[in-house]
């Protein structure tokens, strides 16, 4: 997307980062511009995830909160804007996930402030001490241990729950926390949907889901397989799907405020949305026709 007719380019230097904003004239009072896109330097937000641009934004929440927006593969979309305070995703290459934290009365000051936001962690991800070494390893799985007045050995047993934990950090021994939040994500959405639950019922090692998963990128195919399950449970109780929503919505509202990293709450969001639109094609397609 290139710069429009009317717009106004902005830079500015995030840490080791250089910032370049289109914000188009308008936006400012709530009026139907882009609002900024996001052009930066640094190797945490790459281009070609951009959408064209946009910083790697998801979405905004153009509807009023409670309702669904639409999923996005990138960019900035705008849609029926009712009123402020408007909300704004940003997500970086690896999928880490960043909201607008701030009361935003603009659209284009929402698009700031989840810029700002992820950004800042992008060029923070990239210090030396942010990385996964054998001494942060041997220091967490201590930590870990003494809670539980745990012994050495079960961190050397990849079937106990600190054996797991150890397994993850030392195949991931060189990546950034960022790198790593993001895989765990994944495993955070398989013990929320009780998908871990379900593998271990079936005699599935730890072992054996740890390095099946390490190895797979949080896709379409999986976010479909964790909705046809909530489908299934809103079939067997109803109303499970908008209690668990309401929820997830609490908690993703609570987190984006205090400037956390969203992604798992996100995830959970749209998997819920993407099983109430399934729900309502099976319903739809069993009624009578005329």
């Amino acid at each position: 997307m290139g710069f429009g007719r009317g717009s106004v380019v902005e830079e500015g230097e995030w840490g080791s980062a250089t910032v370049t904003r289109e914000r188009t004239r308008g936006a400012e009072g709530g009026g139907g511009g882009r609002g900024p896109e996001l052009r930066q330097t640094h190797p945490g937000i790459r281009q070609s995830e951009r959408g064209g641009g946009a910083a790697g934004v998801l979405a905004d929440e153009a509807e009023p909160r409670g309702r669904p927006e639409e999923r996005g593969a990138g960019g900035v979309r705008d849609g029926a804007v009712q009123q402020p305070p408007y909300i704004c995703y940003v997500s970086l290459p690896g999928g880490s996930c960043f909201g607008s934290f701030q009361f935003c009365p603009t659209k284009a000051e929402a698009r700031r402030s989840a810029a700002k936001i992820a950004l800042m962690n992008s060029v923070f991800n990239e210090h030396p001490s942010r990385r996964i070494t054998n001494e942060f390893i041997e220091k967490s799985v201590s930590e870990a241990l003494a809670p539980f007045n745990g012994n050495r050995e079960e961190a050397d047993n990849p079937n106990t729950g600190i054996g797991a934990f150890r397994f993850m950090l030392e195949s991931n021994k060189g990546k950034s926390m960022l790198e790593f939040q993001e895989l765990m994500t994944v495993f955070q959405l398989l013990h929320w949907n009780g998908s871990l639950k379900a593998m271990r019922e079936r005699q599935c090692s730890r072992q054996e889901v740890l390095a099946h998963y390490s190895h797979r990128a949080l896709d379409d195919d999986m976010r479909t397989q964790m909705a046809a399950d909530w489908v299934n449970r809103e079939q067997s109780v109803a109303g499970t799907i908008a209690q668990e929503l309401a929820s997830t919505e609490r908690e993703l509202e609570e987190a984006r405020l205090a400037g956390r990293e969203l992604r798992f709450h996100k995830e959970k969001k749209d998997i819920l949305m993407l099983a109430v639109g399934q729900l309502s094609a099976a319903n739809a397609a069993t009624l009578p026709s005329h």
